[in-house]
């Protein structure tokens, strides 16, 4: 079993780096963002090239569950207590805009685009609903509490976004990389001003973006202190019968709810990647409960990247870093905030000023609570005094039973069985 839309879609090719070469623009990482940004710099007319270390949309972008809202959970009240009210709005603009954007390719892209209200529901009580429906007034957001759902159980209430959408995120890619300047199974593997060596040849440019899931290169902005990853699990359920809208539960270890075409797609079972979670057992039972006539047609996982104070980090590298350019930690939202990040970085690698600059700037404050909690996890893994260990930063590596593999809790990076990387920022086996 795998992705559903890597199953249903099927992706262009291209060809390696043969030698040295130079670019204005290099953009490294073929996902979702990576492959926004250099659609975007075609658009505009820059001279750019993507490198990617494998296959373009063969990582998370091809493992998500592909909703686009601008409702990222429960979070405007916390934008607005950590930013203000302009910066929150501002983040609101600018996932609204991506969302825009999909809708207006969608009517010239064959991708499954459709229509659905965004819901994010509590099961326990409305506090938090209300509160974040206090916010939403605030920042002048149209929205609506509401008390019943189409679900299999009982919920005290949802907030609702109306008007969000979803997708096929792999057929929509395969449309707009066709054509675009790529260099496939072309790795990266250091970088200074102007230049960036790969495992195929040496590239010159003045700019470069990283759109790798998590930074590639270490040694500049702390990125192994602001982010750590989470993993979440996904099946398709065919004969659950059809759902109007999507759902999602305001607490990290709640359900997703989504259709597409005849399927339902349960997501859930999530926790941080290298600990324990319910995966695909805790989804399974659940659906043999309530939706006891359906079955299993597909199943997989995927993992996102968590910033610390739930805004991704979308700009310069670091201050020490002239031209290096990064969009990572999306937190669960890479849909609508690849297509931001693609409008922040089109028009800082051109020179020109975006309004969001301040807001996702990764050089922000890093003052948050959960970088004590990056940095607990990271001092007591590395004090154990057992293999093996991550290749990245040398972190004790937990068995995965369930996807047979071996993961890192202190960054993500994820080793097969038999120690290849699977998942970055490791980019040497184990």
């Amino acid at each position: 079993m795998g992705s559903l839309w890597k199953k249903t879609a099927r992706m262009p090719g291209f060809p390696t780096l043969e030698g040295d070469t130079r670019t204005d623009v290099l953009i490294i990482g073929g996902g979702l963002a990576g492959l926004l940004c250099a659609w975007k710099l075609e658009q505009a007319g820059v001279d750019y090239l993507l490198v990617e270390a494998e296959r373009v949309a063969g990582g998370v972008t091809g493992d998500t569950t592909a909703k686009l809202t601008s409702q990222h959970g429960l979070i405007y009240h916390k934008l607005l207590a950590q930013f203000g009210a302009e910066k929150a709005r501002l983040y609101y603009e600018a996932n609204e805009g991506a969302l825009a954007a999909y809708r207006a390719l969608a009517g010239k892209i064959e991708c499954d685009f459709q229509e659905e209200d965004n819901y994010i529901y509590s099961r326990t009580g409305t506090q938090g609903l209300e509160q974040e429906m206090e916010a939403l007034g605030l920042l002048n957001i149209p929205a609506e509490l509401v008390t019943a759902l189409p679900l299999p159980f009982p919920v005290a209430g949802a907030v609702r976004f109306p008007r969000q959408g979803r997708f096929h995120p792999l057929k929509f890619l395969a449309a707009i990389a066709e054509g675009l300047n790529i260099r496939e199974r072309t790795r990266a593997i250091s970088w200074k001003p102007g230049v960036v060596v790969t495992d195929r040849g040496t590239i010159r440019a003045e700019k470069v973006i990283v759109a790798t899931h998590f930074p590639l290169f270490d040694s500049h902005g702390g990125y192994f202190l602001k982010l750590y990853q989470h993993r979440s699990y996904v099946i398709a359920l065919k004969g659950a019968g059809p759902l109007a809208g999507m759902y999602l539960d305001e607490t990290d270890t709640g359900l997703s709810f989504r259709s597409q075409e005849d399927l339902l797609l349960l997501g859930g079972g999530g926790h941080r990647t290298g600990k324990a979670g319910g995966g695909w057992q805790e989804l399974e039972q659940f659906a043999r409960i309530h939706y006891p006539k359906a079955e299993v047609v597909e199943r997989w996982a995927t993992q996102d990247c968590m910033s610390l104070d739930g805004a991704p980090y979308i700009g310069p590298y670091s201050r020490n870093t002239p031209g290096l350019y990064v969009a990572a930690g999306f937190n669960k939202w890479g849909m609508t905030t690849a297509m931001a990040a693609a409008e922040v970085l089109c028009d800082l690698t051109r020179g020109k000023e975006s309004p969001y600059e301040e807001l996702f700037s990764p050089s922000r404050t890093m003052l948050r609570v959960q970088l004590a909690a990056n940095v607990m996890e990271a001092a007591m893994d590395l004090m154990m005094p057992v293999t093996p260990r991550c290749s990245h930063m040398g972190c004790v590596l937990r068995y995965n039973a369930q996807e047979h593999s071996w993961d890192c809790p202190c960054h993500g990076s994820r080793f097969s069985k038999q120690g290849k990387v699977l998942d970055n920022p490791a980019t040497r086996d184990m």
